[in-house]
């Protein structure tokens, strides 16, 4: 009996101690576990979105957007002539819910992921079916429109940004915007 007796104290022991093990790895892991954005500071590149109707068109985009904090831009930490994401982190979509013309060319209804490729005198625009992806490295292959746009100067904008400064019956305009260069590209929905 005194051996039965043993055997279940060291059962109850040995279960005990894999409580108590278990819980000190559950303080030690909530101690260690890295902060999430909400517990620490404020992400530097906060999250915007713009949707505009065009027609029948809903044109959403969706973006991080840096801040220019007094970086040189285009030619400085954005390098000429390499694929860049137009945000932060996450790469940027734009989802259209029916065909539309971007600056002529057919865009299928789907959402897509948007890159540039900045130059001094013109840049190229792609949309990717890559998506939802982090905004480095490029996802080469994914193609589903390249078109050149030609960059003009405007009021700085501190905030990267994306809006439609016209919107008409059956088109607009969209551009991105970031310190005092804008890209605007023509849309017109079927």
């Amino acid at each position: 009996m005194t051996s039965v007796f043993a055997s279940v104290q060291r059962l109850g022991l040995a279960l005990y101690g894999r409580r108590v093990a278990a819980l000190a790895v559950v303080a030690l892991g909530a101690g260690c576990a890295p902060k999430s954005p909400a517990q620490g500071a404020p992400r530097k590149s906060q999250h915007g979105t713009v949707t505009q109707h065009v027609a029948s068109a809903e044109i959403a985009i969706e973006y991080n957007r840096p801040v220019a904090r007094g970086r040189p831009l285009f030619g400085g930490i954005v390098p000429w002539g390499r694929v860049w994401c137009p945000g932060a982190d996450t790469a940027t979509t734009i989802r259209f819910n029916v065909d539309v013309l971007l600056d002529g060319h057919t865009v299928r209804a789907g959402t897509y992921s948007v890159w540039a490729i900045p130059d001094s005198a013109r840049w190229t625009l792609i949309l990717s079916t890559a998506q939802p992806v982090f905004h480095v490295p490029y996802p080469e292959g994914r193609d589903a429109l390249r078109i050149p746009v030609i960059p003009k100067r405007g009021e700085h904008v501190e905030t990267l940004s994306f809006g439609f400064p016209m919107v008409d019956a059956d088109s607009a305009v969209l551009r991105l915007q970031w310190g005092t260069t804008m890209l605007d590209v023509g849309i017109r929905a079927h």
